[in-house]
């Protein structure tokens, strides 16, 4: 294999989705995108969301999510993944984050592109925190703080 099989990439605020969703043409017969988008939301005592704000540490999160993506291409015998996640501020209805994934077979990219976002939730040090109409909340994985 002459190309990298993993590209990360993070991006200042939101994503491009038709270029970071974009796959080398290697002969695979399935691909999976994953778009995860900014929803509305309304917090009791903040009132309506309007954005989020993601922060990293770029080289822990780069790092990170090349071994995600390593260990998809193991399991599910992945040929190309690709990894696109904002950092700075995501508005409503903006792309977040971009899981591109290509395999021989579709379950295979099916399986892979949820194992990544599963593992990028779990594992990957990117901290979002939710700014409302008035006052901000971090979000910690399940664990909400309010400031």
């Amino acid at each position: 294999m002459d190309h990298d099989p993993i590209n990360i990439q993070l991006a200042q605020h939101e994503i491009d989705v038709v270029s970071a969703s974009s796959l080398p043409s290697i002969g695979c017969g399935g691909e999976c995108i994953f778009v995860g988008r900014t929803r509305p939301e309304h917090h009791e005592k903040h009132g309506n969301l309007l954005a989020l704000q993601y922060a990293c540490y770029p080289e822990m999160a780069e790092k990170e999510l090349r071994s995600v993506a390593k260990e998809a291409i193991d399991r599910y015998s992945t040929r190309v993944v690709r990894v696109t996640h904002a950092i700075g501020r995501v508005a409503i209805d903006e792309a977040s984050v971009v899981i591109a994934t290509s395999s021989e077979h579709r379950k295979d990219a099916f399986d892979a592109c949820q194992y990544i976002i599963d593992e990028l939730k779990q594992r990957v040090p990117i901290w979002k925190q939710e700014l409302w109409a008035d006052g901000t909340t971090w979000k910690n994985g399940k664990l909400l703080q309010e400031l």
